[in-house]
């Protein structure tokens, strides 16, 4: 165990994931997405934090069906830090019955972290509680962690000046070229808008990506930020190194 960890008083994350949905361009049922809950969650876990898990409504959640490393498709069957969590009834339950975003003190924790997914881009783009609290986090002074589709909300969360919270900052976010990869990949158009397109339509903003597919994440101060799914953990390790514990 690394002598930096402060077990006497360690770091809290609360950790946001998206409730179930409805694709509106698809029919598919939708939700979060296994790597980016999980793969945080290890991260912030080993590092001797503690972690709670929230959703916007409260409730059990569903994850996309393609990131189940048991699906059928075969998408994510080399991921055994997701396989390994569906697998232990300890970490399991802790998806079954979570608590609303209304619960959560800001004070109580050190960062917040929103996993992305499918259903954000329905449920998060347009939650206008949840961009309050985000933008309460980030005012507190406090880390913000957000990944793939999560970063959806960046187009509109704004501060109590009014201004985005991403005017004057670089971050990054699920690419253009990987959202035509997903639908060529499925024979259709999966999400209802891009969020690189829109990000890029923002004056004063620096949305970047890079690889597709390629573990990528960007620290812009408290904003911290991750490209896709492969990118959970790096995004995870850098809150860590935001929070210099």
């Amino acid at each position: 165990m690394s002598a930096s960890l402060n077990i006497t008083s360690p770091k809290k994350i609360a950790l946001i994931a998206a409730n179930p949905s409805i694709s509106q361009t698809t029919g598919w049922p939708i939700g979060f997405w296994w790597a980016e809950l999980t793969h945080p969650y290890w991260e912030f876990t080993e590092r001797g934090y503690e972690v709670d898990i929230y959703s916007p409504d409260g409730g059990a959640l569903q994850a996309d069906g393609y990131s189940d490393p048991e699906d059928a498709s075969g998408y994510s069957a080399h991921d055994l830090i997701s396989l390994g969590f569906k697998k232990s009834p300890q970490h399991a339950a802790l998806l079954e019955n979570t608590r609303p975003i209304s619960a959560i003190d800001a004070d109580a924790y050190d960062a917040v972290f929103l996993a992305g997914g499918q259903s954000p881009m329905y449920t998060f783009i347009d939650n206008e509680p949840l961009h309050r609290l985000v933008t309460a986090f980030y005012e507190k002074g406090k880390v913000l962690g957000i990944v793939c589709h999560a970063t959806c909300i960046l187009l509109k969360t704004r501060t109590s000046d009014g201004k985005l919270l991403v005017e004057g900052k670089t971050w990054t976010g699920f690419a253009d070229s990987e959202e035509e990869f997903a639908d060529g990949f499925v024979g259709k158009r999966i999400q209802p808008f891009r969020i690189e397109e829109e990000a890029k339509k923002i004056p004063g903003t620096n949305f970047i990506v890079d690889g597709m597919f390629k573990a990528f994440a960007v620290r812009d101060g408290r904003l911290i930020t991750g490209q896709q799914q492969y990118s959970g953990a790096a995004t995870a390790r850098l809150v860590i190194e935001a929070l210099g514990v």
